[in-house]
């Protein structure tokens, strides 16, 4: 991705939420009292070595803003990943942002989602293999679902197509809960995606249907990999308050 993206405004125009910063974790702050449901976002991972703190680009605060606006309580973990082994910190950094949500008194610690973007999709896996009880509903946007052509050897673990074929509660992940029925995955897929990433949502795709996977799908026919920061049209909008509004809708039912 060049400065561009990074710089890009995002495409909706939230209002700004309070960010408090925790270390290496931001928490968009919805208005208003009460028990609010949470969300981690998992930005895009790796990001190019010359581009600031993930945290601070436009395009997740407006992520953080848009979910706060809908009254969701929403951490930001900072990630760096420079090679295939920094995965399992990256991972294990994702599982402590949700439990520091559920942690906190603002928070509904049953009503839990995970949204991933980009190169983030190749930590799916976990909470698909294991979901715990509270994650309500997970989404992935332009995601990365299969290492590719070339790189080293990845843990299966970081695999998401393959763990499509494993019984939910397989396995030993960041999540494990014994039983859990996967979450309904919201699945955004740009039209013009890169050609090394189609291929991985389209085979995820497939499988997660053919296995009776509960998924979502919100397609951006005319949007590239990055289509909402990129790709200021009434379809990237439209499409974004989509994948907002149905990943609410799972965290706030009965």
């Amino acid at each position: 991705m060049g400065t561009v993206f990074w710089e890009s405004p995002f495409v909706l125009d939230p209002p700004p939420a309070a960010v408090e910063r925790h270390g290496d974790v931001d928490l968009h702050v919805p208005v208003g009292d009460g028990r609010h449901p949470a969300v981690v976002v998992v930005h895009g991972v790796p990001g190019p070595p010359e581009a600031p703190d993930a945290r601070d680009w436009p395009l997740y605060r407006g992520y953080g803003a848009l979910l706060a606006e809908a009254g969701v309580l929403t951490a930001i973990p900072r990630l760096t990943v420079a090679s295939p082994d920094d995965l399992y910190t990256v991972a294990a950094r994702v599982a402590a942002a949700a439990e520091m949500l559920r942690a906190d008194p603002r928070v509904d610690a049953d009503r839990l989602g995970l949204w991933f973007f980009s190169g983030a999709g190749l930590l799916l896996g976990d909470w698909l293999r294991d979901p715990p009880a509270w994650l309500r509903g997970v989404a992935a946007t332009y995601p990365l679902l299969a290492p590719l052509p070339g790189w080293p050897p990845v843990d299966p673990r970081f695999r998401p197509i393959d763990v499509l074929d494993l019984p939910a509660g397989a396995g030993v992940g960041a999540a494990q809960t014994e039983g859990a029925a996967r979450p309904t995955l919201v699945l955004t897929r740009a039209g013009r995606e890169r050609p090394e990433v189609a291929p991985t949502i389209e085979a995820f795709t497939a499988v997660a249907r053919r296995r009776g996977i509960p998924l979502c799908v919100v397609d951006v026919p005319n949007g590239q990999h990055g289509f909402d920061a990129l790709d200021h049209t009434e379809e990237s909008r439209d499409a974004v308050r989509t994948a907002r509004d149905t990943l609410l809708t799972l965290l706030t039912a009965p």
